[in-house]
């Protein structure tokens, strides 16, 4: 250890006051901030988890063109072959395939334009959670091929119930007209009313009859083991495809691209909370080039005895710069441990906050929320605290520089 660190950390403790003063609100800052980043990555996995596995996967394979444009002609031809393709790849947790139709449902009251889904029933079980979604009747099986579920707020809208029964018209993938009778086997509320009012699910095979499908469907809807295998996931499956098939006319979108809306969301939701992060980091910037402007001040007379017994303004900067160093890190090092012990205990006990149930149920959200620790937010926020209080103390020990001798020791 150099002289000039051992009389940096000693120096600091000369007024034990102010240090303590100055490394809890440092401590403060990197507590605060690893917190609260951990609390918003985890709200973000936890809103996208969700809406992933209502609907979307978090990644999908389709034809090219079928995410811009809709239309019955866009699809997998043979979903066998994609269905081989998928086995293979790590880090893929479950699979299913799903059709879909623009068509109209009426009811004998009320007639809506809805989206009509074929799923595979046992497969759409373990890729998403519409089973257990249920609040009327039950779940389809294989054998009712003519069964449907529907969301609360479309039968609300139709006025129906369960067993009663539906007329759906719409058009097939060969241009025929796609007429059937449904009944409804259940209810599900998903919390989502965008997806509750618009969306019709029927037995795959069931709507492969009624559309002139054939075995073709529109996507495979994909669950990866964890967020952070999607991009690997990704990249394996479009590897695989293009492997087994040069012109294979598919495209594999993320639920970023499937669901820009959530990602803007988030990134929006992120930016505002940067800005309230970065006025806290200022405030404590502030704090730091106050304390050691003040210490400056002080010691002046102390700086000018230095310099007169030959040490030079360098050597003098420098133990002052460590000085700041010591504080700031121990203080960022407080706050790290603090913070993390923090968000791991509510990672997994969880944060209640009364009063938004309604709100948090109305984006799919559960009414319990997690954070989520990992290395960017126990390391970011106070790697930013670490350098804006670094920048905030250069200031006052280049002042030093300026400093004369006979004048600092006259200094009052």
């Amino acid at each position: 250890m150099s002289v000039e660190l051992k009389m940096a950390w000693r120096n600091i403790w000369r007024n034990p006051r102010r240090t303590i003063l100055t490394i809890a609100a440092i401590a403060f800052a990197s507590l605060i901030l690893v917190f609260m980043l951990s609390f918003q990555f985890g709200c973000y996995e936890t809103m996208i988890n969700t809406s992933v596995k209502i609907s979307t996967g978090h990644l999908q394979v389709m034809a090219q063109g079928y995410l811009e444009d809709k239309k019955m002609r866009l699809v997998i031809k043979d979903p066998e072959k994609v269905a081989s393709v998928l086995k293979k790849v790590e880090g893929i947790d479950a699979y299913t395939f799903r059709a879909n139709g623009f068509s109209l449902v009426s009811s004998e009251r009320r007639t809506y334009g809805v989206v009509v889904t074929g799923i595979d029933p046992i497969k759409e079980a373990s890729v998403s959670t519409i089973e257990s979604l249920i609040r009327k009747g039950s779940y389809l099986d294989l054998e009712g091929i003519y069964d449907v579920l529907i969301g609360e707020a479309l039968s609300r809208n139709l006025k129906v119930d369960i067993n009663d029964e539906l007329t759906v018209l719409g058009q097939g993938r060969d241009g025929s007209i796609a007429a059937a009778v449904l009944t409804i086997k259940g209810i599900f509320d998903s919390g989502i009313d965008e997806f509750d009012r618009n969306v019709l699910m029927m037995g795959l095979k069931g709507f492969q009859e009624v559309f002139s499908m054939g075995t073709s469907v529109h996507e495979a809807v994909i669950t990866a083991h964890s967020l952070g295998d999607v991009a690997m996931v990704k990249q394996q499956i479009q590897n695989d495809l293009s492997l087994q098939r040069k012109d294979s006319g598919l495209n594999v979108p993320d639920w970023m691209e499937i669901m820009p809306g959530l990602l803007q969301g988030i990134q929006m939701d992120l930016f505002s909370g940067i800005i309230m992060y970065i006025i806290l980091i200022v405030v404590v910037a502030f704090s730091i080039f106050n304390t050691f402007l003040m210490a400056i001040f002080e010691r002046t007379r102390e700086f000018g005895v230095m310099m007169a017994i030959g040490t030079t303004p360098g050597r003098i900067t420098k133990l002052v710069m460590f000085e700041s160093v010591c504080m700031t890190l121990v203080g960022i090092f407080s706050g790290i441990c603090i913070g993390s012990l923090l968000t791991l205990y509510f990672q997994k006990y969880g944060i209640y906050i009364a009063g938004t149930e309604d709100i948090l149920k109305e984006y799919g959200i559960p009414d319990r929320l997690y954070p989520r620790l990992s290395l960017i937010s126990a390391s970011a926020g106070p790697l930013v605290v670490f350098l804006i209080t670094f920048v905030s103390s250069v200031f006052p020990a280049f002042r030093i520089r300026k400093l004369k001798p006979v004048e600092a020791m006259n200094a009052v």
